[in-house]
């Protein structure tokens, strides 16, 4: 009787020590795969911090496009108008000339040999 109790309790050793040997394998794993996990978090969040960055950069780089263009509208603008006012110069100067040339023709037709 002391023998299978002995045998029993061996058993019951080896199979504590399984059992034990199992629980430090699959804690090595679960440790391993939370050391990866953090690892992949820390990657993405380095990620996700350059991202903000870039965006910062874009919404900057948008601003400065946006007021650049409207200045180049209005100036776009004024030369327009400016360009407008020369045509209109240049209409009145010519309906003038016309009216000289109208007032101060010849009746006889001038030969030029």
């Amino acid at each position: 009787m002391a023998l299978t109790r002995a045998v029993a309790d061996y058993k019951s050793i080896a199979a504590n020590k399984k059992e034990e040997e199992g629980l430090r394998k699959r804690n090595q794993e679960l440790e391993r795969e939370l050391k990866e996990s953090r690892e992949r978090e820390e990657q993405m969040r380095k990620e996700l911090q350059k991202m903000w960055e870039r965006l910062r950069v874009a919404e900057e780089a948008e601003e400065r496009l946006c007021s650049q263009m409207g200045e180049l509208e209005a100036e776009s603008v004024n030369q327009a108008r400016a360009y407008n006012a020369h045509i209109i110069s240049l209409m009145d100067q010519l309906s003038k000339a016309n009216v000289l040339v109208d007032n101060h023709r010849s009746p006889a037709p001038i030969s030029i040999l």
